[in-house]
């Protein structure tokens, strides 16, 4: 099973209004592994980034002036996600942009729920916890993921952590980080992990011996109670 873990970071709240995608960041897992291979580009947007915007990620239009346009990266996004399933915290928000990207390209308009599957991570988090808050942040603490290189939002960075988050929602996997630094527009991060195997555990049962003397035990505290011991009861 192939998965796609994803974000975006936007010059804004609303695709319908124009906003542009500045950054994608994907990690690829397979049977439930990261394999090391990942997609990272930041993105020139072609127009202003909204303050509030840019105090969320931290990055201004100057410093994506020489980055390439989406048009220019989307080929090699679409061949990177085909097929596989999409993990997303918040998925309406980060497909919206990435379909309004698409509609811009020339030819026939495309959608990224054409392309892939889409598991929405921030629904199946409120389904498991209904009532409580379910940001990534708080995800990370409920889960115990180490989030403490996100002083601000990265695209490659949240999906990085978003995949521990995913894996320990939907059973967990052992890793162990060797580099969890982030990145600006000028590095990149980057993080080695090593899954566990299930273990065969070897069940020993009681000799009849043993379930003679067990049964000798209870009657010593049936008689002693004056009643059925509570291990007896229980068995009824």
């Amino acid at each position: 099973m192939r998965q796609i873990v994803l974000d975006t970071e936007t010059t804004g709240l609303e695709a319908g209004q124009g906003h542009r995608i500045i950054e994608i960041g994907c990690v690829e897992l397979v049977n439930r592994r990261l394999t090391g291979r990942s997609f990272h580009k930041y993105l020139n947007p072609e127009r202003a980034i909204d303050e509030g915007a840019a105090e969320v990620h931290g990055m201004r239009l100057e410093d994506l002036a020489d980055k390439p346009r989406f048009i220019d990266v989307a080929p090699e996004l679409i061949e990177f996600v085909k097929g596989a399933e999409l993990i997303i915290h918040n998925a309406p928000f980060d497909l919206a942009f990435l379909d309004a990207e698409l509609a811009r390209i020339p030819g026939e308009p495309r959608r990224m729920r054409e392309l892939c599957l889409v598991l929405d991570t921030l629904e199946l988090a409120r389904r498991m916890h209904p009532g409580q808050r379910n940001s990534l942040d708080a995800l990370c603490k409920r889960y115990a993921v180490d989030n403490s290189s996100r002083e601000l939002h990265g695209a490659l960075l949240d999906a990085k952590i978003l995949s521990d988050v995913y894996l320990s929602m939907t059973g967990g996997q052992a890793t162990l980080t060797l580099d969890s630094s982030g990145a600006g527009p000028g590095g990149a991060a980057g993080s080695a992990r090593l899954g566990t195997r299930p273990v065969a555990l070897k069940v020993i049962r009681a000799s009849a011996e043993e379930l003679a003397a067990h049964e000798r035990t209870l009657d010593g505290i049936d008689k002693s109670s004056g009643g059925p011991a509570v291990w007896r009861r229980a068995k009824v």
